[in-house]
C-alpha cells in the first residue's frame, strides 16, 4: 500500500530540522510521495532542493495569498521556474479573506490571475488556497479558463455547493485533518459524495494534525489517518482509498510520474 501526501510544507522550521525522521516516519505509515508546497519566492529555493535531492519529493512555485510582504510573482517568473520537471504544480494560490473585512483585495485577485495566467501558460495544475473568499474565487477560476489547466482544492473546507463547482471545472478535492473534525460535518459531507476519482489526501503539515493526533505538529506521516477517515466514511478499505488516491495524484499531476 501507498499514501501519498499532496500537500505539506516539510521545508518550514518545525519539520525541517528534524527531516530524517520525518522521511522515516513518512515510509513507516506507506506514505511513498509528498509535495513540498511553495508559498514564497524567497524560501522556493529550499522547496526546490529537497524536491531535487529526493525522488519521492516534489515541488510547486508560487505565492500565498496571505502573504504581503514579500517578492511579487511575475507571470514570467513563475513560468521560468515551472519548466523544471521537478515542479509539477503552481501555486498556492487563491485568495483569503479571513480577518480582512472591508480591505481592498485587489492586490490578491491580481496575484491570483498572475498564477493562473501561468499555469495555463506551462500547462501545469493550480493548488488553490481560499479561506472565506469562495464565491471570488470559483468566479476567477471560471473567468480566467482554469479548466484548461485543472488543479486541486487544497485543505477543503468548504460545502458540497463549492465543491460541484470545482469538480465542474476538472479540478480534485483534497481533504486534510480538518475533515477529522468532529465540527465539519459539511467537509464529511463532501467526502462523501466527491466521485473518487477526483480525491486527494494531505497534510498541510505542519498544520492541522488529524484526531486523533490534533494539537500535534502534524508531518506526511500523518496523513494516513486522514485517508483512513475518508476511506470510512466512503464506506471503503483503506487499502482501496489509498490505491485511487494515489492513482489521482499521478493523473493530476503527470510530471510526478
Amino acid at each position: 500500500m501507498q499514501i501519498v501526501d499532496s500537500h505539506c510544507h516539510i521545508n518550514f522550521d518545525e519539520l525541517h530540522q528534524r527531516l530524517p525522521d520525518i522521511l522515516a516516519n513518512a515510509r513507516l505509515n506507506d506514505v511513498s510521495h509528498m509535495l513540498c508546497v511553495s508559498v514564497n519566492l524567497e524560501d522556493f529555493p529550499q522547496v526546490k532542493k529537497l524536491a531535487d535531492e529526493h525522488s519521492n519529493v516534489f515541488a510547486s512555485v508560487g505565492v500565498h495569498p496571505c502573504y504581503e510582504d514579500v517578492k511579487e510573482p511575475s507571470v514570467e517568473e513563475l513560468v521560468s521556474i515551472a519548466q523544471d520537471d521537478n515542479i509539477v504544480a503552481i501555486g498556492e494560490t487563491g485568495l483569503d479573506y479571513f480577518r480582512v473585512e472591508d480591505q481592498d483585495m485587489t492586490w490578491q485577485q491580481q496575484r491570483f490571475v498572475r498564477h493562473i495566467t501561468a499555469a495555463k501558460t506551462v500547462n501545469k495544475p493550480l493548488i488553490i488556497h481560499t479561506r472565506s473568499a469562495a464565491d471570488d474565487t470559483m468566479r476567477m477560476l471560471k473567468e480566467e479558463g482554469a479548466d484548461q489547466c485543472r488543479g486541486v482544492m487544497h485543505c477543503f473546507a468548504e460545502d458540497w455547493d463549492v465543491a460541484k463547482r470545482a469538480l465542474d471545472l476538472g479540478f480534485y478535492i483534497s481533504f486534510s485533518g480538518i475533515v477529522t473534525f468532529k465540527s465539519a460535518t459539511n467537509v464529511q459531507e463532501v467526502a462523501r459524495k466527491c466521485p473518487i476519482d477526483r480525491v486527494l489526501v494531505e497534510t498541510d503539515s505542519p498544520y492541522l494534525a488529524p484526531v486523533p493526533l490534533r494539537g500535534k505538529t502534524n508531518e506526511p506521516a500523518y496523513v494516513r489517518h486522514t485517508a483512513q477517515f475518508v476511506a470510512d466514511l466512503k464506506g471503503m478499505p483503506l487499502e482501496d482509498l489509498a490505491a485511487q488516491t494515489t492513482d489521482n495524484f499521478f493523473n493530476l499531476f503527470p510530471a510526478t510520474r
